[in-house]
Parts: C-alpha cells; structure tokens; sequence
C-alpha cells in the first residue's frame, strides 16, 4: 500500500512540474512575435532544463509536439493565402530552429528532431540545420544516421566532397550498412547527379519511420520524376519541330511518342501526367512543357 501511494505522489508531482512548465512556457509567449525573436522561442535551453528539473524527457516530448504544430500550423495557413504550388523555403519558419534546439537540449539523445531538422532546417536557415545535426553527433556518436542526415546538408549545399567525407565516416561506425560507404564514393564522383540524388532520398524514405520526413522524402523524389519527364517531352516536342518545322498545335500531335516514351496520358486531351497525376501543359506556342497550376509537385 506505501509503495502504491509513493508511486500515485510521483505522478502527481511529475504532473503538477509539468503543468507549471507548460505555463511558464506559455506567460512568456505575451507578444507574440516579437517577443520570440528576442526570447529565441519561450525558453533558451539552459533555462528549460532547469525548469524541467528531473523531468527533461516529459518537457523534450512538449517541445518536439509544439515544434510539428508549428511547423504545420504554417504549412496551412500559408497554404490557405497561397493556394498555388509552393515550397518550405517560402514559409516563415524562424521559430523552428530555437524549438528544435531547447528540445534538444532537453534530451539530447532524442534522435527524431535531429533527422526532422536535417529535413527541414536546410529550407529554413542551413547553418542552424548543420550546428543541430553537429550537436546531436556529438551527443550520439554511434549513430550512424545522423551521418547520413548531415551529409545530405552537405549535399544540399552542394558541398558535395564533405558529403562524401560524412557518409564515409558513419559508414565506419558498428552497425552501419554498406550502402553508406557505396554513397561516400558516389557524393565525390557524382555528386551533382539526378541519379545520386534520386538514391539518396531512397536511402532516407527507407532508414526512417518519420511520416513527416518520408511526406517531405516522397515529394522531392516526385520532383526527380518530374525532371526526368520533362527532359523526355521536352526532346519528343523538338524532335517534332525539327521534322515539321513548328511546334506541336496539340498533345495529339506527339501522342503516340509520348506513349512509347511510357508516360500515362490522360484520354481527353492526350496531354502526359506528371508524376502527382496532374496533366502537363504545352507552353511556349507549344514548344515546350510545363506544370499545371493544380500540380503537387514540388517546384525546388
């Protein structure tokens, strides 16, 4: 019976602590934006964990919420004002990085809010997406993830020898697979490459369980699709100006090839779908291809 009446009051003090924490966070939200500019969001780190006391993990559980309802509350409000085609680069974002780091901070061996950052943070401000994945190496460093997670920011800053250098060395750590070392190699050969990239977003959809990041890994293979289709019409329609001398009035016109090419057309119009299942359209008098307004493909 005492054990069972110990155990009720260390829940009941682990509630009350976090419900003082969450309203200590939320009284220091008074003026909203630009208070958080200066507040670097609600609480810095060190203050957190303070407040936290022995309840670090409880409090990095609140702050990895409250940094997914950020982030999606903007996608939706933006995506209300902006109905059209749009990207995580154009959203207002600067809270995220300061969420990002106090949850952290708050638990530092917390390994999804470092991959979500890689992710996220390189759209948002790269160099806060290259210092948290740092940090968290240096807090984990038998994760060999994490070093896939920072050498794809070094790839998406085009640095592609440090990429290579990243992958290299989590390719070194117990437990790594082969495939980290093959894409070492392959950062530094070809790093620029469509066919590097498309393995690269293949290897995070397939180490992750983050629906979050597999959605973000999802689009930004569907973009490498696009490419890749729209490098194809792109020569079908000069082909077929250079036999006719004009551009194609219709997707009739080169419905054939478009089909033997292995696009899907759409029965109507005969116009190839992209790879969201939105119809391309012919622009330029017909000279070359584009996406539809109502495309979920991702323009970067």
């Amino acid at each position: 019976m005492r054990k069972n009446i110990l155990l009720l009051c260390t829940i009941l003090v682990a509630l009350t602590m976090s419900i003082g924490l969450v309203r200590t966070i939320d009284a220091r939200k008074a003026n909203a934006r630009e208070q958080f500019a200066d507040d670097r969001l609600y609480l810095n780190p060190n203050t957190a964990r303070r407040l936290a006391l022995a309840f670090n993990g409880l409090a990095a559980d609140w702050y990895w919420m409250r940094s997914l309802q950020y982030v999606g509350r903007n996608i939706v409000t933006y995506e209300e004002n902006h109905p059209e085609s749009f990207t995580i680069g154009d959203i207002d974002l600067h809270l995220l990085p300061s969420l990002l780091r106090v949850t952290t901070a708050l638990d530092p061996q917390f390994i999804a809010p470092y991959e979500y950052g890689a992710m996220v943070l390189p759209e948002v401000n790269s160099d806060e997406a290259m210092a948290l994945v740092n940090s968290g190496i240096a807090n984990n460093p038998a994760t060999w993830r994490l070093y896939q997670h920072l050498g794809y920011i070094y790839w998406k800053r085009q640095r592609y020898d440090e990429a290579g250098e990243t992958y290299a060395a989590g390719a070194r750590l117990p437990g790594a697979p082969d495939w980290m070392a093959a894409m070492g190699a392959r950062m530094k050969a070809q790093g620029g490459s469509r066919d590097a990239a498309r393995e690269m977003y293949q290897h995070l959809d397939e180490s992750t369980i983050d629906p979050a990041i597999k959605e973000m890994v999802g689009k930004q293979l569907m973009r490498l699709d696009y490419l890749d289709q729209r490098e194809a019409i792109r020569n079908l329609l000069t082909v077929y100006k250079e036999r006719n001398g004009r551009c194609a009035s219709s997707w009739r016109d080169v419905a054939v090839e478009l089909h033997a090419s292995g696009l899907t057309l759409e029965a109507r119009t005969g116009a190839p779908f992209d790879p969201s299942a939105t119809p391309y359209e012919l622009i330029k008098n017909g000279c070359d291809v584009g996406l539809n307004i109502n495309t979920k493909v991702p323009l970067k």
